[in-house]
């Protein structure tokens, strides 16, 4: 008996915005900045198209994977997929979808930020190959606004 999929992934519009904030914020490990608002989120849209998803089961969002790229790397932020519908290759769906758009534009390697707190999601990666950078620091500078910026 063949076992069917419960959930299937589509490209991401802005229309899923309020889905996905839901999922961030009720999602640990996973934070909800300034740059998240809808017109940050609706600009990386229309600056990386084709390029962010997320799963849908039964009309529900219950995933997300959002990537974008500079023209010589890919970067992949904010997968979630809801507790509940864990462990059924929908995280890894995502990630391939994007990591399939990125290498159809010339993209061939990718990163992702993980928290150092997030062990959860170090796991994931880590067991599907993802290296650890350990040459390298990564710094931040914020022109203007708070530190949520």
């Amino acid at each position: 008996m063949t076992h069917l999929p419960t959930h299937h992934i589509r490209q991401m519009s802005i229309a899923d915005y309020d889905g996905v904030i839901g999922l961030m914020r009720s999602t640990p490990g996973v934070s909800f900045r300034d740059a998240d608002s809808r017109d940050s989120t609706e600009r990386y849209l229309l600056r990386n198209p084709g390029l962010s998803f997320v799963a849908v089961a039964s009309d529900a969002l219950v995933g997300c994977v959002m990537s974008g790229h500079d023209g010589r790397r890919g970067y992949l932020q904010h997968l979630m997929v809801l507790p509940s519908h864990r462990n059924q290759g929908i995280a890894s769906s995502l990630v391939e979808s994007c990591l399939g758009s990125l290498e159809s534009l010339g993209i061939l390697k990718s990163h992702i930020d993980v928290f150092q707190t997030n062990t959860l999601a170090q796991h994931y990666w880590e067991a599907r190959g993802w290296k650890l950078r350990t040459d390298i620091r990564r710094y931040s500078f914020v022109r203007s606004g708070g530190d949520n910026a």
